[in-house]
């Protein structure tokens, strides 16, 4: 699901690219927006009280926290306050490629608790199968976002 919303929202920015919105004329541009629509839903289960059943809540996640890790609760508030301020550095183009680098580094070092939870079964999370290759398509796409490719301008300076 949250794939498809990175997915979806990519392809509608990079649409209005194609419109004519000069500001979502690149890919790297329109998927530096479409990871910050995903890092606000995403972001939004960090906070959710255990009663909602929508979606998951904030002590589903705790429950995926390794039982290595001290305060559990308050690193999933901690990662939540973190993808939301990662959401706002993409959009901002001074921070994009930092912020992008921040993320990227936050996906790994998140992946210890989504392979714990899909190792661990506890019936919250995707199955290992799907949960590691989409923290992947999340590490590559913040490098993507936040990778430089030289114009033929800055080349022949």
């Amino acid at each position: 699901m949250i794939v498809l919303v990175l997915l979806l929202a990519t392809a509608a920015f990079r649409g209005l690219g194609a419109l004519g919105v000069r500001r979502y004329g690149e890919w790297r541009v329109a998927a530096a927006h479409g990871m910050a629509v995903m890092l606000l839903v995403t972001a939004s289960a960090h906070f959710v009280p255990a009663d909602v059943t929508v979606m998951p809540t904030h002590a589903d996640l705790t429950a995926m926290v390794p039982p290595f890790l001290p305060y559990a609760d308050g690193l999933v508030y901690l990662t939540g306050v973190l993808e939301l301020m990662g959401a706002a550095g993409l959009v901002l183009t001074a921070t994009r490629r930092a912020a992008a680098a921040g993320l990227a580094l936050l996906y790994v070092l998140l992946l210890p608790a989504n392979i714990y939870a899909a190792i661990a079964d506890l019936g919250l999370a995707s199955p290992l199968w799907q949960r590691i290759p989409e923290q992947l398509l999340y590490i590559t796409c913040a490098l993507f976002i936040a990778s430089r490719i030289q114009t033929k301008e800055e080349v022949s300076v």
